[in-house]
């Protein structure tokens, strides 16, 4: 008879996404994870498959939760620019948290590609869901003459997540939220 799993998965999985975008996925090994998670390395084996199968399911719980929420808020604020601009600066000041961990997603390219095609297809979804949330929000703003039509609502919104990416890397060169949220201004006025 199969024993039943003794800890909750998801909490797991939540507990690993923490270990992963601190440490990353190479330096991260299995029995740092049985220890961080307090379970052992056959449970580990048993509900997730292996130490990749585990950081998948971190990706993903990243991608549902803080993600999601990120894009949650920007259909919360009422005007576009200052929707823009709190996504980006709350990103921002997420990544600068605990010393620079910068961004689990843009942590996971910078390791993990190119060799690692469910990364590569996890984060594109992430940036995908973003690229299209962004553009509503501009196409939107530009119909009720909120910002400037000049640009394609698309390319705006690729050039957002484009920059929000490096501003992630450099999170992690210059924890400093104070020196990075200005560049958040100048990329704002693409949309004058």
């Amino acid at each position: 008879m199969a024993r039943t799993r003794e800890f909750d998965t998801e909490a797991a999985v939540s507990r690993a996404m923490e270990l992963f975008w601190t440490r990353g996925y190479e330096a991260t090994s299995v029995r740092d994870l049985t220890r961080h998670l307090g379970i052992g390395q056959g449970s580990l084996y048993a509900a997730f498959g292996d130490k990749d199968g585990l950081y998948r399911a971190a990706l993903e719980h990243y991608r549902t939760t803080l993600a999601a929420t990120a894009l949650r808020g920007l259909e919360q604020e009422g005007d576009a620019r200052a929707a823009i601009r709190k996504l980006l600066t709350e990103r921002i000041r997420i990544a600068v948290g605990h010393g620079g961990q910068g961004c689990l997603a843009v942590n996971a390219v910078c390791e993990r590609l190119p060799q690692d095609a469910a990364t590569r297809r996890t984060v594109r979804d992430m940036q995908d869901a973003s690229r299209e949330a962004l553009t509503e929000v501009l196409r939107a703003a530009m119909e009720r003459g909120e910002i400037a039509a000049r640009h394609d609502p698309h390319t705006v919104a690729a050039f957002l997540v484009t920059f929000l990416n490096g501003l992630l890397v450099s999170s992690k060169i210059t924890p400093d939220a104070t020196a990075l949220e200005p560049l958040v201004e100048l990329a704002l006025t693409t949309l004058d």
